[in-house]
């Protein structure tokens, strides 16, 4: 029978076979921010990430999400989460490309720029697996404010051996750490926290209370604030002791989440759960933010992959798919909507590339960078993750309904993208995070007008105009304005010095001194083809 209903056509191949790494965007910043030593490394971990083979990985690990096992079959009490054997190849690249603790022991300038480049090019093939990856890196941080703590554990969290399972630190090759700060009753207001830590009297502690979300619960070991005597205090919590019995650390049940599927969250408790302690007492906050701070820098990146992925598959799907007798990719209106799209992931890359030079740069001692990313990491964190769903639902929209259906991987990308707006901080206590470091730092605040004033251009000039008058009479409420403001004219300063014209010129006339239009409304005068020949 001749059945032309049967007959396959004007579908789009998969997008496999290629090099994730290789964006102009990604390639000049790894250079500019002193990692181009890390560029083969980067291209082969880019390769594999371009491969059907991994991308076969992330869908397996998000189609069979994690399960929590209470009790061995004995009735002990065991409290572990198995994970589909895609998740675990996942996890090894991972580990063994150093996207975790890997740059704390690297004595190599542009060690943490390295580390970002990967992390964001890994986390385009799957994104929930980088929560206990960011969480390990980020653990360390925290873990210098107790230096034999660090001298005990630092090793292990930086090993490139994915060594899963529940063992006494002493038989791992290698360790992940995990966080536990909100409970029920607080949420981001940790200070309401009602967990205590009781003194033992060895230099240990005894924690006892809840908490409502404990990121990577199947980690090693994870960093709680708990209230000590001497107030809201930071501690490490094994999951096995040394002796190797386990801690008294109950997983209550796994959140059901909207996306982030193929990680575990977790509701836990502590029944008498040994803790040690890490900084001060009563300084909790103070300490476990230098954690908070290198996950919000793993917020923007992932928020960046994740905009770099939808950019590239709804550019793919134009390129092959045909409409109205012409390839949707020359048909003028698709053409401006993946302009823009491109432009807003471009300006994301280039704003995470320079917060990880900043990062880098600030923990060798240079103190302009550091106050300049107290005050660009609040922002970035604010705008880029902010704008990362409403990107994720552009992208899919280029594909129309075949971007609907799960067999284009568009859906587990758009669950994704509210993720790092609310993680580490929403969008509120983000900008609130801004209003304090300029408020209680003048200095960091001139440490950011510096920078983007290095873009000797009348469009940033006009722009920075503005931000100062905001910032003159700025109240809470004038938070979120403040913090877009800030991050679009600190992303217009990065392309005026770093990206063609085309681009810088685009996203000035499109982002400054406006906001919250629909993508594809650049108006006359872009050079969109020099725009789409970076994707």
């Amino acid at each position: 029978m001749d059945d032309m209903s049967h007959e396959v056509m004007n579908q789009v191949p998969a997008l496999s076979g290629h090099d994730v790494a290789a964006d102009p965007a990604l390639a000049a910043a790894l250079a500019r921010e002193g990692a181009d030593w890390a560029e083969g490394e980067l291209r082969q971990l880019g390769l594999l990430a371009g491969t059907a083979r991994a991308q076969e990985w992330g869908r397996l690990a998000n189609e069979n999400e994690p399960v929590l096992r209470t009790h061995d079959r004995y009735g002990h009490r065991i409290d572990e989460v198995e994970f589909h054997p895609a998740w675990h190849e996942l996890m090894t690249v991972a580990v063994e490309n150093g996207l975790h603790a890997a740059p704390w022991g690297m004595a190599r300038p542009g060690a943490h720029v390295a580390r970002a480049a990967k992390f964001y090019v890994w986390s385009q093939v799957e994104a929930g697996h980088g929560c206990p990856i960011s969480m390990t890196y980020a653990a360390v941080a925290a873990l210098r404010h107790a230096p034999a703590l660090a001298g005990e554990w630092e090793a292990a969290l930086a090993s490139r051996t994915y060594d899963p399972g529940l063992r006494p630190l002493a038989d791992k090759r290698g360790v992940l750490a995990g966080m536990a700060m909100t409970e029920k009753q607080g949420g981001s207001d940790v200070r309401a926290n009602a967990t205590t830590a009781e003194p033992l009297g060895d230099g240990t502690y005894a924690l006892n209370g809840h908490k409502w979300f404990n990121s990577a619960p199947m980690c090693d070991v994870f960093l709680v604030l708990a209230q000590a005597p001497g107030g809201l205090s930071c501690f490490l919590l094994p999951r096995v002791l040394p002796d190797g019995t386990r801690n008294a650390i109950r997983i209550m049940r796994l959140k059901d989440k909207l996306g982030n599927r193929s990680n575990a969250s977790a509701e836990v408790e502590y029944d008498d759960a040994v803790a040690f302690l890490v900084g001060e007492e009563g300084r909790g906050v103070r300490t476990i933010i230098e954690m908070v701070n290198m996950t919000r820098l793993d917020c923007v990146i992932g928020s960046a992959a994740g905009m770099r992925a939808g950019l590239m598959q709804a550019v793919h799907h134009a390129r092959h798919r045909t409409a109205f007798g012409r390839t949707l990719i020359d048909q003028p209106l698709m053409r401006n909507v993946l302009a823009d799209l491109a432009l807003e992931s471009e300006a994301a890359t280039v704003l995470m590339m320079r917060l990880a030079g900043a990062t880098d740069r600030a923990l060798t001692g240079q103190t302009q960078e550091g106050l300049f990313r107290r005050v660009a990491l609040a922002a970035g964190k604010y705008w880029v993750c902010k704008r990362a769903a409403g990107h994720a639902a552009e992208a899919l929209e280029c594909l129309g309904g075949n971007g609907y259906v799960e067999e284009s991987g568009m859906p587990r990308l758009f669950r994704e993208s509210p993720l790092n707006g609310i993680w580490e901080g929403s969008g509120n206590v983000a900008a609130l995070d801004l209003m304090r470091a300029l408020t209680r730092d003048p200095e960091a605040a001139e440490a950011f007008f510096a920078e983007v004033e290095l873009a000797t251009d009348p469009r940033v000039s006009e722009a920075v105009s503005r931000v100062r008058k905001t910032l003159t009479h700025a109240t809470e409420a004038d938070a979120r304005r403040l913090a877009e403001e800030m991050a679009l004219v600190l992303q217009a300063s990065l392309l005026i010095r770093f990206a063609p014209a085309a681009v810088a010129d685009a996203f000035c006339a499109s982002r400054l001194g406006g906001s919250g239009r629909a993508y594809g409304a650049l108006g006359p005068g872009p050079d969109i083809d020099a725009i789409l020949a970076r994707t």
